[in-house]
């Protein structure tokens, strides 16, 4: 390992008991407490009032346009998805190589059901762990090249979680301006000294390196495989001398890397063909390649173990359901298996990413592995667009603020083994024509509307 990790010193905070505290309360008292919460709701009301996926939603209503979120499928999401009675082209998906419903993942989660049922019962640490849990957690430290491996009921609880549970006020955390939520909130749950270094800039984290460095215990660079909103990859070999040369440890998010990158779909380890053992805390989520829910830290056996005698999110969450990390594990075999789906998303993305380029439409910084954007601008406008491409058979989700920067909405398209050339053309065009259309109607609307236009 880069640094000789020290944990830090586990504690607890004590709790007033509020079952000690007297209930009863007079009618003054009661009326303070219902206008306490009448503010309370105004307050969420107000905050809600912010989000764009709202304005968006309720500009939309106005314009007699349906709303394109929380539309609920009636059946797997494939190349295709299923809504109301329709099928559309979906470029929605996280089943990047296509194997979720494989049946041998169905047949696994059968039997697995049989045996388990579908609770862990428990939190593995008190009564919880199942046979399953250990296949899966050595089937991902070998296929990693790493000492050990936890699996994590949450993707999301995974980030926040290690990130929290590892670092304190004596550290610092250095991370990717654009890193995950998950990744973000561990480092503020986590009380260190925290700074982002622009966007895949190896030269802006150096300078931090060099700044900051001295002045703490333990450093943490954190950055991901393929970044979710943009498509791109970091320098992890320049990555990995800046933490070997300033005694740092390196965590890399590889949840949109995980089956997508490298000939086997080993992700950016072997994209670049490092050692794995220079990489303190690989993750990746279960949810994507792997067909399920959850995430796992892969990496040196010692933080490891720490994590799973004190992690919280591992430690007090019940145990991943023995059906799910059979599923998982059986798409891992699946992958490994048959890297010719590998091969077959890695053509595809390349195909979309080409002929949106062609078209003249901003894909960013993608570089053709798994996510595409094309780039429009204002969240209402990307809204808007998603709306009629839906009514054309379409299905592609807006992402608006606070998920990227206000003025950088954008189409997200998954790409699947799955999908094909021509629903990649029929898709594109359709943006094409569909352009000024949108525009034409956003104008109307705030012309007629000018009160609500800068809503």
């Amino acid at each position: 390992m880069g640094t000789d990790f020290q944990p830090k010193r586990a504690y607890f905070n004590h709790v007033k008991d509020t079952s000690s505290m007297n209930m009863s309360s007079s009618p003054s008292e009661t009326h303070q407490g219902t206008e306490q919460k009448q503010e309370a709701v105004s307050t969420f009301t107000k905050l809600r009032a912010k989000l764009s996926f709202d304005r968006m939603v309720a500009m939309g209503a106005k314009m007699g346009m349906p709303n394109p979120l929380f539309l609920c499928a009636d059946r797997a999401a494939k190349a295709t998805i299923h809504i109301n009675g329709k099928d559309y082209i979906n470029f929605s998906t996280y089943d990047y190589l296509d194997i979720n419903t494989h049946p041998e993942i169905t047949a696994a989660v059968t039997e697995a059901a049989r045996v388990f049922g579908t609770s862990a019962g428990a939190s593995r640490l008190v009564g919880g762990e199942r046979t399953p849990h250990h296949l899966l957690e050595e089937a991902i430290a070998k296929f990693m090249g790493t000492e050990d491996c936890i699996v994590y009921v949450s993707g999301h609880a995974t980030n926040v979680s290690t990130i929290g549970f590892l670092f304190g006020p004596r550290d610092l955390i250095l991370y990717d301006q654009l890193s995950h939520n998950s990744l973000a909130q561990g480092a503020r749950l986590s009380g260190a000294t925290k700074f982002p270094f622009q966007h895949n800039s190896c030269d802006d984290l150096e300078r931090l390196l060099e700044a900051k460095r001295k002045d703490y215990k333990q450093c943490v660079i954190i950055t991901e495989g393929v970044f979710s909103m943009d498509g791109n990859i970091p320098d992890v070999p320049r990555l990995i001398e800046l933490k070997k040369k300033y005694n740092c440890m390196l965590m890399i998010d590889e949840a949109h890397s995980l089956g997508i990158l490298g000939e086997h779909g080993g992700g950016i380890r072997e994209y670049f063909n490092v050692d794995p053992g220079d990489v303190d805390l690989w993750m990746s989520t279960l949810s994507k390649t792997l067909c399920g829910c959850g995430g796992y830290i892969a990496g040196h056996r010692d933080i490891i173990q720490y994590l799973k005698y004190g992690s919280p999110g591992f430690v007090f969450s019940v145990g991943m359901p023995p059906v799910i990390a059979v599923a998982c594990l059986t798409a891992l075999k699946i992958m490994e298996r048959e890297p010719e789906r590998v091969k077959k998303l890695q053509h595809i993305s390349r195909y979309f990413l080409e002929y949106a380029r062609s078209k003249g439409l901003d894909t960013g910084e993608s570089q053709g592995y798994a996510i595409v954007p094309i780039i429009t601008g204002e969240s209402m406008f990307t809204g808007f667009l998603a709306t009629q491409l839906l009514k054309r058979g379409i299905y592609v989700m807006p992402i608006a603020f606070p998920a990227v920067k206000e003025g950088e909405a954008r189409l997200r398209f998954f790409l699947s083994a799955a999908q094909t050339e021509e629903n990649c053309r029929t898709a594109i065009d359709a943006i094409i024509e569909e352009i000024p259309h949108v525009r034409q109607i956003l104008e109307k609307y705030k012309a007629e509307h000018p009160q609500t236009a800068g809503e």
